[in-house]
């Protein structure tokens, strides 16, 4: 039989399958960038293989690139979700981040993990779609994170989660752009000897989802974003409670109704005929 951790996300893909097939035959389609301008997580290739292995299973075509030259109007048109997986520093030049912007203001949906907190950090608009930028983590360490709010994100999860991860402090409080924190740091579980220069809200925010990105331009439409600052290990991605919290994360992001995945009317993502085999392998 299977074991537990197996169930568990057995029935986390399948909910999210059904949630996804439910309202449309046409595949999601999710650029997953994995560009680095400063720390490289060797983590990245077994992150692309954990999405690529379950993107059958919630009816996504995941593409992964790492060439910033593919963040113009068109290619960016084709994607119902943009994620950034591990990205650090200054990933896109100048047209990347307003293609980038662009698509957010169509209704271009974002998800970011882990140290996609430390990239861009002096880009205002990307600042507020993912909710707040990285500061400092203390050591790698057996810790608990607390489930604060029930959501496709969370759901799976025991109500204190125990992880081995680097325990995120952030330089402001993702609730004031609005996101609503699901995660929260146990910050009795472990040990964080560093200095804290910003407030970030109690309880300690550790992920969040947006109902509505706050990276947009006035007047514009707002898609959905979540963040999730887990995802450091290997291990971690091949955790399925982790995989279930992330794509769980990205299902829910992605019933925007604001794509061409589930409205035929909207102005980005997979219209159906664009369709590719899921692909992990770099640009």
């Amino acid at each position: 039989g299977l074991s537990l951790s197996e169930k568990i996300l057995y029935w986390a893909l399948l909910s999210c399958h059904w949630a996804l097939t439910v309202h449309s035959a046409t595949s999601a389609r999710v650029l997953v960038y994995t560009a680095t301008r400063g720390f490289r997580h060797d983590s990245i290739p077994t992150a692309l293989g954990a999405l690529n292995k379950t993107g059958q299973s919630i009816n996504v075509v995941f593409e992964n690139t790492e060439d910033s030259s593919q963040f113009n109007d068109g290619n960016l048109a084709n994607f119902d979700a943009i994620m950034f997986v591990s990205t650090t520093g200054e990933v896109l030049d100048d047209s990347g981040k307003a293609a980038f912007q662009k698509y957010l203001n169509l209704g271009g949906n974002f998800v970011g993990v882990h140290s996609s907190s430390d990239s861009l950090v002096n880009t205002t608009f990307y600042g507020q779609e993912l909710g707040a930028i990285f500061d400092y983590h203390p050591a790698l360490q057996n810790a608990t994170v607390d489930v604060q709010v029930s959501h496709p994100s969370t759901s799976m999860l025991p109500a204190q989660w125990h992880i081995q991860e680097e325990m995120y402090n952030f330089k402001s409080d993702p609730r004031a752009v609005g996101a609503v924190v699901v995660l929260s740091a146990n910050e009795s579980s472990y040990v964080d000897d560093g200095t804290r220069k910003f407030g970030q809200g109690t309880p300690h925010p550790s992920a969040w989802f947006q109902e509505h990105g706050a990276g947009v331009e006035s007047g514009q439409t707002a898609g959905r974003s979540f963040y999730t600052s887990l995802g450091h290990l290997n291990e971690t991605w091949n955790d399925p409670l982790f995989m279930a919290h992330v794509t769980g994360g990205l299902t829910w992001a992605l019933q925007s109704n604001t794509t061409r995945a589930f409205n035929s009317s909207a102005s980005v993502g997979n219209s159906g005929s664009t369709a590719n085999p899921s692909s992990t392998s770099p640009s």
